[in-house]
């Protein structure tokens, strides 16, 4: 299991509608795919998206770091000595989370094909089916209330709401146009994606609360440095709050349970850095009784399988937002997680059960 080569590929896959949030709109999934062969034969797929405003990688800085920086520290190593593969991956750079990412997950990918086991299993097999929620975009309240219903018909029971993105009356007008348009019988998540300040977070959330529009939780209201307004906010209202921007490494995961700054903690490979650092901060979290969702940024199947085989391996992980690749308006990729509307199945083939990545050929 020597490690023989490192390809990457560029691929651009336009979106149904656009994704807009209080950080970005994106009219298209820019990624790159990562192929790791063997000296055996044996191939591992990776992706890794470009999401600026969040991790700070882009197109250019992901290729260069895995091309020029990674590769040549790879090349060559035994993947049956696994553990002594990811340090040498964690330690060839600093940052650049997004091509560590794409890296890790092929190489996962290769080291559960070995064990001859598909990757949940591999990583502890908890559960094999998921439920994944749905994101809706920020829009006028009306046509979120409209998109929200819409995906209501496809069977969705859980919906993400992006907020954060001006004023935050307006976001409350949303909610409630949402709530108005699915009823009593769906969850609502709200993703501020860092939109708001301390006081106004703990003043909108209190309002809705007392409205009773039933929010389940709500994602990264203040800025992502500011763990001390985040427990403000915390401390101050009764909805569960989740970190997301403020975690990307182990270390910063640490300071949020050690401060109790959040209740929850959303994990992403393209923050963490892949599977390998995302397990150290799902344990930390089991350990001091926080639960956590795993989601992904907008990536296609064959990245999102990877989040899916981690989150479906761990008891501690609870909530799934995996719906990037129902948003694309083509799939590219064969094997791997399977939809059933708001199920998501984990295949019986070894690793992430990819068969053919159809966008490697240029077919996107």
């Amino acid at each position: 299991m020597i490690i023989q080569a490192i390809e990457v590929k560029r691929i651009s896959v336009p979106l149904k509608k656009p994704f807009k949030t209080a950080l970005r709109t994106v009219h298209s999934l820019e990624s790159i795919l990562v192929k790791i062969t063997c000296d055996n034969g044996m191939v591992g797929w990776g992706e890794a998206s470009a999401t600026v405003v969040i991790t700070g990688d882009s197109i250019e800085s992901i290729e260069s770091a895995i091309m020029n920086t990674m590769r040549p520290q790879l090349i060559g190593l035994n993947l049956l000595a696994y553990e002594r593969v990811f340090q040498t991956l964690h330690q060839s750079m600093v940052g650049n989370t997004s091509a560590k990412a794409a890296v890790d997950i092929a190489l996962y990918d290769l080291i559960s094909q070995c064990a001859g086991m598909p990757l949940y299993q591999f990583l502890g097999g908890y559960r094999d089916q998921l439920e994944t929620d749905y994101t809706v975009s920020v829009n006028s309240p009306k046509e979120m209330g409209e998109d929200a219903a819409a995906y209501l018909k496809q069977g969705f029971h859980v919906l993400k709401i992006k907020v954060g993105k001006d004023n935050i009356e307006d976001d409350i007008l949303r909610i409630q146009e949402i709530r108005k348009s699915v009823g009593d019988q769906v969850k609502i998540r709200l993703d501020a994606n860092q939109g708001w300040n301390v006081k106004e977070a703990v003043q909108s959330i209190r309002k809705m609360e007392d409205m009773g529009l039933g929010i389940e939780l709500i994602e990264q209201p203040v800025k992502a440095h500011d763990l001390e307004g985040l427990k403000r906010v915390t401390d101050s209202v009764d909805t569960p709050i989740m970190a997301d921007e403020s975690v990307f490494s182990p270390a910063q995961a640490l300071q949020v349970l050690q401060n109790r700054a959040a209740d929850m903690i959303n994990i992403k490979l393209m923050k963490a850095g892949g599977i390998y650092k995302a397990q150290l901060i799902n344990q930390l979290a089991e350990e001091y009784g926080i639960p956590c969702m795993v989601g992904s940024m907008i990536e296609s199947r064959l990245a999102v399988s990877a989040a899916a085989h981690f989150a479906a391996s761990k008891k501690n992980i609870t909530r799934f937002d995996f719906d990037a690749p129902l948003m694309l308006l083509h799939d590219g990729i064969e094997g791997g997680v399977t939809y059933e509307g708001r199920l998501m199945r984990m295949p019986e083939e070894s690793g992430l059960g990819i068969r053919s990545v159809s966008l490697w050929e240029g077919e996107n």
